[in-house]
């Protein structure tokens, strides 16, 4: 039956390869997507908390998705270090505002101390040196993806900064200005978005959390090691955003053997005629249908595999935008291929052992 079904797909080599191509996009549009998804999603996340803190002390609110506020009283940091196990603490103001012309509309900031964030953190000048008023430093990616040159000025607030150095590696936002530069920006004197919060070596994290809870109710505690969560989990419309996509390279796998395997039962009633004529059964005729159903899946599985990987390198490495690939929707789109493939060949292959082979040969 094999070299049958290979046959039958050899005979009619151009409607084969579009049923693959088919199959092979409803693959890429899973795999692709899914993967550029999760791997943009975690790696701002990553970047957003590369931090050696321990704890983010914040307020309930002062941290959103897409917004921030500056509620939390600097004063928290100096009550923090009075408390047993807590070695540094770190104010940050951490500004978010629309830009049209960032990669997702939004421009982040960071108002920070720099010398104990630095410290904190292993965060370093590699170019010019920390700001003082009136200045930012970049991060090496925002440097490079928007040509600037030390020197060079950016506008924030609607007045110019200049840019005095760059650090790296990548750490919360990109663009970092002294933390009273943004206070005086934000007129919010002696406040901030959030805490970081350094533990003294073998202090227990779990019990430092408690004693802050017990000696500073009403406040919010991260711990870093939680931020870094599932995509799917972490933007609650991104798991939608997936399905759908899911639904539609099932629909267009699905769509595409169906088109091809019924436009070439109609091509192939004679041959079907002749089969059924020498004793083949209902049984056989399908399942010489579905095979050929299964092969283009397989071979639109590879082709879409293929596709999606080499595409992921080329937008990669022009774009620098990171790929996530998970097993689980490697999984899901081979079966929504090969079940597709399956599943849009049913009526074609019930159509051709359905076929009379006397009135198809009467007839020819």
């Amino acid at each position: 039956m094999l070299e049958l079904v290979l046959a039958n797909l050899k005979t009619r080599p151009f409607r084969t390869l579009i049923s693959v191509i088919g199959v092979a996009l409803g693959v890429v549009l899973v795999i692709l997507f899914t993967g550029l998804a999760r791997g943009v999603s975690d790696d701002m996340a990553k970047r957003a908390f590369n931090l050696e803190a321990e704890i983010i002390f914040t307020r309930p609110g002062a941290m959103e998705l897409q917004s921030s506020n500056a509620n939390v009283n600097t004063a928290y940091a100096e009550r923090l270090l009075e408390i047993e196990g807590v070695k540094l603490t770190v104010p940050v103001i951490r500004y978010i505002t629309p830009n049209t012309k960032a990669r997702w509309g939004l421009e982040q900031i960071d108002g920070v101390d720099w010398s104990p964030f630095a410290e904190m953190n292993n965060i370093q000048i590699v170019q010019g040196r920390a700001a003082a008023d009136d200045e930012v430093v970049l991060d090496e990616r925002k440097m490079r993806d928007d040509n600037y040159k030390l020197n060079d000025t950016i506008e924030l607030f609607g007045r110019n900064y200049k840019i005095v150095g760059v650090f790296a590696p990548p750490s919360g936002a990109r663009i970092k200005m002294s933390l009273a530069a943004m206070q005086n920006a934000l007129e919010s004197p002696g406040k901030s978005t959030y805490i970081l919060v350094k533990l003294k070596d073998g202090a227990d994290i779990d019990e430092v959390t408690a004693r802050i809870n017990e000696l500073l109710p009403g406040n919010k505690i991260n711990l870093t090691r939680d931020l870094i969560i599932d995509a799917e989990e972490r933007i609650p419309s991104l798991k939608t955003f997936l399905r759908v996509l899911v639904g539609l390279g099932a629909f267009v796998s699905t769509i595409f053997v169906l088109l091809s395997m019924y436009t070439t039962i109609t091509e192939r009633r004679k041959e079907i005629g002749i089969l059924k004529s020498l004793g083949a059964s209902k049984s056989f005729i399908i399942k010489v249908i579905e095979g050929e159903a299964l092969m283009i899946g397989v071979f639109g599985v590879l082709l879409g595999f293929a596709v999606s990987f080499i595409a992921a390198f080329l937008i990669q490495k022009q774009f620098d935008l990171q790929f996530e690939f998970s097993k689980g929707w490697i999984i899901t789109a081979i079966i929504i291929a090969i079940g597709g493939s399956l599943f849009g060949a049913l009526y074609p292959a019930w159509r051709a052992s359905d076929i009379d082979p006397v009135l198809v040969l009467m007839n020819e």
